[in-house]
Formats: structure tokens, sequence, C-alpha cells
């Protein structure tokens, strides 16, 4: 098995459950917008994160990968198949905390 494979494994379900999470908020009369951007720079953040350290921690041979299960690209010394993890954790977190958290009895401001 590949680690994109593996990858799609869980991005899916955190796509699908984000999906699930924007059509709740939606339904709601609430803004995707703000929502998404917020997405959006928080995974710019992780993802440069995960960029810098991951190369930090496969430069001093913490861990490292099968050669035979990447696709060969890589961003410096990770493999892009590793940025998959940070990614599905910006979908799936936020939207999660959206679905289990109460439904608002209000409009809120910002859609008024």
């Amino acid at each position: 098995m590949t680690y994109w494979l593996l990858n799609l494994c869980f991005l899916l379900p955190a796509a699908l459950v984000l999906a699930a999470a924007l059509l709740r908020r939606r339904r709601a009369g609430r803004s995707n917008r703000t929502f998404l951007l917020r997405l959006a720079g928080t995974a710019a953040v992780l993802l440069l994160l995960t960029a810098v350290f991951d190369n930090l921690m496969i430069a001093v041979d913490l861990f490292g990968y099968n050669p035979e299960r990447i696709s060969g690209a890589f961003l410096g010394l990770a493999p892009l198949e590793d940025f998959a993890y940070p990614l599905a954790a910006v979908l799936l977190l936020p939207a999660l905390w959206e679905l289990l958290s109460p439904r608002p009895t209000t409009v809120p401001e910002e859609t008024r």
C-alpha cells in the first residue's frame, strides 16, 4: 500500500465531515466564507510548520520513508505524502467542533 492510498483513507472521511459541517452552517444561516478563510490560514501555518520540523527530523534521521511507497515528490527532504496528516487535522477537527456544538438559537451578527 502506498502512502497516498493510506492518506486517502483518512483524507476522504475528513473532507466528508467538513462538507457536513459546511452544510450545517449554511442551513443555520451562518457564513461559510469566514470559516473557510480561518481554515485556510490555519492550514498555511500548520503546513509551514510541518515543512520546517519534518525536514529537520528527517535530516537528523529520526525517521524515514520506504522509497517504494512514496511518490518521489519532495518538499526538501519531506515527501509530499507527509503533509496529508496536518491537512486532515485542519479539515477534521474544526468540522467536528462545528458538528458537535449545540445549534445556535439566534442568527449570529456576521450574517445580519
